[in-house]
């Protein structure tokens, strides 16, 4: 990732709209900023989610709460906890996201 075109800026994540994204089960909540060529995101997952698609994007994501699980197509299955961390570059590894009991995540791409 290459960050580009991106001023120096604050973001107060209470004061950015939330939009509601429906998984296979469950629902996200993401609370997006975009600035210059990232995307940055707070993502709320409820009990219960599970992705509704393998995603190929590239991201670094933060678990701040909760227990994430996220599956690697035809791969591995990690388990992250709260202060864990994973990156990937796009169209390396397609994944997916599942908690069971709910998820807070902080996420770039």
């Amino acid at each position: 990732m290459k960050i580009e075109g991106v001023p120096f800026g604050v973001t107060d994540w209470a004061a950015v709209p939330e939009t509601v994204h429906a998984g296979a089960t469950g629902v996200a909540r993401w609370r997006t900023v975009q600035a210059g060529n990232v995307r940055i995101r707070m993502v709320t997952y409820s009990p219960g989610y599970l992705a509704d698609h393998w995603c190929a994007r590239g991201h670094v994501l933060l678990v701040l709460d909760g227990v994430l699980v996220t599956e690697v197509q035809g791969g591995a299955t990690h388990t992250l906890r709260a202060g864990t961390s994973y990156q990937v570059s796009d169209d390396v590894a397609p994944h997916r996201s599942s908690t069971e009991t709910g998820a807070r995540l902080f996420i770039v791409d």
